[in-house]
């Protein structure tokens, strides 16, 4: 019998370029919330993948690193950059292009200071030419020597099954972290404030989504149907009536779209209530961040 595989694997990268995607391809399920828009991803969100035969690699999806503006984006950042702590492996994940911008360098800087393995992925290959994707690799490989450099499509799953094959040569032998059945760390309350947060994000036009969060204000399951309350905390009155839209359109459709999302992941009726509150300036606020769920402490944990 051959023996197991294990460790913890982080993704990074700048925002946008696919890594919760390449996540909830990998685990076949959707655990990371993904929209066109910077800074989707906030915390540290963990998944498990197990493979019966080679063993198990816990992903660590991060915030993209970017320039923070405000103590919301200084804590993503700082939850990011914390991430390569204790890691096995990193993934680099960027996109199919020659240039390399100050965002990549200081990536490549963070990575060149861990000092651990770090793996090249070149994602979206689906929207490039053969010789565009030639012209990345070899534009990274002047940047710094990569452990491994393995292009994919996080979107259609080509390649996906190499890099798995691929993480698994810089983990060390050892057994599973977690029970085979587990895909996530997440709890289940944190999971359905993220769905809501997408759907959000997939709605509202450019400048509102940065400024939002979302609190479950209960969750209780009565025979078939899970009754769920949440606010969608804004910053600015504006941005409260675009949420709520003419009539309350848009918040019908938030709830709509998200509770379709949320009965497929518990498998069951969802009745969901959404509410609209404004906290001004809640991501430059320490104590609102923390409230909403983006704790400087856990970073550390």
């Amino acid at each position: 019998m051959q023996e197991l595989k294990s460790g913890f694997v982080t993704i990074i990268g700048r925002p946008n370029v696919g890594k919760s995607t390449l996540m909830n391809n990998i685990i076949g399920q959707k655990i990371a919330i993904t929209s066109n828009k910077p800074q989707t991803t906030r915390n540290r969100i963990q998944t498990v993948y197990t493979d019966e035969d080679k063993g198990q690699i816990v992903f660590t999806d991060t915030p993209g690193i970017h320039k923070a503006s405000n103590k919301l984006g200084e804590y993503m950042v700082e939850v990011a950059e914390h991430s390569l702590h204790d890691m096995d492996c990193v993934l680099f994940l960027v996109e199919p292009s020659t240039f390399i911008g100050a965002g990549e360098k200081h990536i490549i800087e963070v990575i060149e200071k861990s000092n651990i393995p770090a793996i090249l992925v070149i994602n979206k290959i689906d929207s490039v030419k053969k010789e565009d994707l030639l012209a990345a690799i070899d534009a990274y490989s002047k940047e710094y020597k990569f452990d491994e450099i393995v292009p994919v499509s996080a979107k259609t799953g080509d390649n996906v099954d190499e890099l798995i094959d691929v993480i698994f040569k810089y983990l060390p032998y050892g057994p599973y972290f977690y029970d085979e059945d587990t895909i996530t760390d997440q709890p289940e309350k944190q999971i359905v404030s993220e769905m809501i947060r997408e759907k959000a994000l997939h709605a509202l036009n450019e400048e509102v989504p940065h400024g939002i969060a979302v609190v479950i204000e209960s969750m209780k399951a009565r025979k078939k149907i899970m009754d769920i309350e949440a606010t969608i905390i804004c910053e600015r009155e504006s941005h409260k009536g675009i949420i709520i839209g003419k009539g309350g359109e848009m918040l019908k459709k938030i709830g709509t779209n998200a509770r379709f999302e949320i009965e497929k992941m518990l498998d069951m009726k969802v009745n969901l209530k959404l509410f609209v509150k404004v906290k001004k300036n809640w991501r430059d606020n320490d104590l609102l961040i923390k409230n909403f769920g983006y704790d400087k402490k856990k970073i550390d944990e």
